[in-house]
């Protein structure tokens, strides 16, 4: 079921993103500079509905997983994947859908790859011995006018490696698809701040 106002994980991190844009190649996205930590982030603009992905650093993911109690093993394996912060939102008058098994992530060699669902995830923490299913995206939501949800979106790919990332969804009974130029998995420590002028 979408979430109005959970998840503390993203809200934490969307707190800290004291944002300015910019710009970007994609003309309906937004690229935002977190004045704090100089972490990215994208935000696409579609009429009635928006799909945000925030840069998560390994630390920050270590410490998401750490303050839960999971395995050493757990957080380490998350830690090594390129997670996203994900805001999706209904802004329109009408129901919108999506499901994450019809995205994929394109790497710079031109291959299109899958995005690891929360339900693979949990099957594998399963088979790790952990009962955990707080944190990631849903695999699929149907969202009510003014409805929205947050999770993870995990890429296997290392940290700062640029990628595209083609998502789609159903608004109205009208399926869409659009991608992400330019997104950028976080890099292992924070950017390099620039001296002010």
């Amino acid at each position: 079921m979408p979430m109005k106002s959970r998840h503390p994980i993203l809200l934490g991190a969307a707190t800290l993103l004291l944002m300015t844009p910019v710009g970007a190649n994609d003309s309906n996205v937004q690229t935002f500079t977190d004045s704090a930590s100089g972490l990215l982030s994208w935000k696409a603009t579609h009429p009635g509905f928006s799909l945000q992905f925030i840069q998560l650093m390994p630390d920050y993911v270590r410490a998401v997983y750490g303050a839960r109690g999971l395995p050493n093993e757990v957080i380490e394996l998350m830690a090594s994947y390129c997670i996203f912060g994900t805001i999706i939102k209904n802004e329109s008058d009408g129901p919108l859908s999506y499901r994450v098994s019809d995205w994929r992530y394109i790497t710079e060699d031109g291959r299109e790859h899958p995005i690891k669902t929360k339900t693979q995830w949990l099957k594998q923490w399963q088979d790790m011995g952990v009962a955990f299913r707080w944190s990631l995206l849903p695999d699929d939501q149907t969202f009510a006018p003014g409805d929205w949800s947050q999770g993870f979106t995990t890429l296997k790919l290392p940290p700062n490696t640029p990628v595209k990332l083609r998502y789609r969804w159903t608004q109205q009974g009208i399926s869409h698809e659009d991608t992400f130029e330019t997104l950028r998995c976080a890099p292992e420590q924070p950017p390099v701040k620039k001296p002010a002028s």
